[in-house]
C-alpha cells in the first residue's frame, strides 16, 4: 500500500503503540512513539532495568557482489574491508568537502554482503549516494529499508531476556557484532549494539514478524521490569553517553574531526575514498571548533541553538547542539561547538538562555559510562 505524499509512514507496530497510550511525534517522515508516559522513567528503566525501542524508521541498505567490500572502501571514511564476518563498525559517508552526510553503522553479514544502517532523516540521501559511489565496482546496491522491522532491547537485564527467546548465543555475542537465527519463531538478525550507552540489542526482523516478536521480548521481560520506550528517553539516553546526534553534533558543516570522531577516519586506504583531500587538510589544520560536554550550575537547560558565551568578556564563542536535564545525573547537561581554546575540562563558560546568563562547566564525554 502506497502512503500519499505527505502523510507521515506507520511502523508495523502503531497500533500497538496506540493501545499502550504512545505519544506521537512526526520524525523524518515517520510517525513515532515519542513517550508512553513519563519519559524521565523510560530512561531510568533503561539504566536500571531495561527498556524495548521500535526503531523502525531507520534506514537499512544492502551491498552485495565480490567488489561491495571495494566500494564501501572508496564511499566511506573508514575501512569496510577490514571489517569481519559477522562484526561491525561505525563510519560515516563524507562530501567532497569533508562534511558529514551521515554517520552509520556497517555490518559484514558474509564475505560479500554487507548491511549499512543509515539514519532515517538521512537514507533517501546516502542510499542513491551509495550507489554512485559504487559504479565502475561489481557490487549491487539496494535499499532494503522496507524489507526489515527494528526493535531494541537496551539495558542490564537485556542479555538475560535475549537469551531466552533466541537459539543463538546470546553470551558470545560480542559488542558491536551480529548474527543471523531465530528469536520467538521468527527469523532474524541480531546485533549487540545501540544507541543509549548500556549493553543492549538490536533485532531486525521482517515487518510481517514484528508484533510477535515485539510480544514475546515484553512477556519475557515483564519479570525483569521492561518497559516500552520511545524517541524523547532515547535522546537524552544517548546524550549522557555523549552519542552524537545527526543534524545537531553532526551535519554537512561539520568534519569528524569537529566531532572528535577523526579516528573513524582511515587515511592508509590505498585507492583513498571520497573526500580524503579535504579531510587530510582538516586534519593537518586543526579544527577550528571541538564538541564539548558542558554541565550546568544551575535548574535550566541548554538547549541546541542556544549561544555559548565567555564570562570573562561576554563574547559568543560557541552554540549548542544538544541539551537536557539528565536523569542519571540530575543535573543540566549538554554538548556544543566551542574553540579549542576553551575546551580543556574545568574551563567555566556560560550559556545563554533566553536572554540570561548561566555558568557551565566543560566537562569530558561521555557524561555516564555504564557500571562494567
Amino acid at each position: 500500500m502506497t502512503t500519499p505524499a505527505g502523510t507521515p509512514r506507520r511502523t508495523p507496530l502503531h497500533d500497538v503503540h496506540g493501545a499502550l497510550g504512545a505519544s506521537f511525534t512526526d520524525f523524518a517522515g515517520w510517525q513515532m512513539p515519542v513517550r508512553y508516559g513519563s519519559e524521565t522513567a523510560e530512561h531510568r528503566a533503561v539504566r536500571t532495568r531495561v527498556g524495548l525501542f521500535d526503531l523502525t524508521h531507520m534506514g537499512e541498505i544492502e551491498l552485495t557482489g565480490p567488489g561491495a567490500a571495494a566500494a564501501l572502501d572508496h564511499a566511506l571514511v573508514g575501512r569496510a574491508s577490514a571489517i569481519g564476518v559477522g562484526r561491525a563498525r561505525y563510519s560515516m559517508i563524507c562530501a567532497e568537502d569533508g562534511g558529514i552526510i551521515d554517520d552509520l553503522v556497517v555490518y559484514r553479514l558474509a564475505e560479500e554482503h554487507f548491511l549499512v544502517v543509515a539514519n532515517a532523516s538521512n537514507v533517501a540521501v546516502v542510499a542513491p549516494e551509495l550507489a554512485a559511489r559504487a559504479e565502475g565496482y561489481d557490487a549491487a546496491v539496494r535499499d532494503t529499508s522496507a524489507d526489515w522491522a527494528l526493535l531494541a532491547v537496551q539495558g542490564p537485564a537485556s542479555a538475560a531476556i535475549v537469551a531466552g527467546l533466541t537459539d543463538l548465543d546470546v553470551v558470545s555475542l560480542r559488542y558491536y557484532a551480529i548474527d543471523a537465527g531465530t528469536l520467538a519463531g521468527a527469523d532474524v538478525l541480531l546485533a549487540r549494539t545501540g544507541y543509549t550507552g548500556e549493553d543492549g540489542f538490536e533485532v531486525y526482523c521482517r515487518p510481517a514478524d514484528a508484533g510477535a516478536v515485539w510480544a514475546a521480548l515484553r512477556e519475557a521481560g515483564e519479570p525483569h521490569g521492561l518497559v516500552p520506550a520511545g524517541l524523547a528517553c532515547r535522546d537524552t539516553l544517548r546524550l549522557e553517553a555523549g552519542m552524537p546526534l545527526y543534524g545537531h553534533e553532526l551535519t554537512r558543516d561539520v568534519t569528524p574531526f569537529e566531532a572528535n570522531l577523526g579516528r573513524v577516519v582511515a587515511f592508509d586506504k590505498p585507492a583513498g575514498f571520497v573526500g580524503d583531500a579535504a579531510l587530510a587538510r582538516r586534519k593537518e589544520q586543526g579544527p577550528q571548533r571541538v564538541l564539548v560536554g558542558l554541565v550546568a550550575s544551575g535548574r535550566r537547560s541548554p538547549r541546541a541553538g542556544y549561544r555559548v558565551v565567555d564570562p570573562g568578556t561576554g563574547a559568543e564563542v560557541g552554540v549548542v547542539t544538544s541539551g537536557a536535564p539528565s536523569p542519571t545525573l540530575e543535573r543540566p547537561i549538554a554538548m556544543a561547538f566551542v574553540p579549542p581554546a576553551l575546551a580543556a575540562p574545568g574551563t567555566r563558560l556560560a550559556v545563554s538562555l533566553r536572554g540570561a546568563l548561566e555558568t557551565a562547566d566543560v566537562v569530558e564525554l561521555p557524561f555516564y559510562t555504564r557500571p562494567r
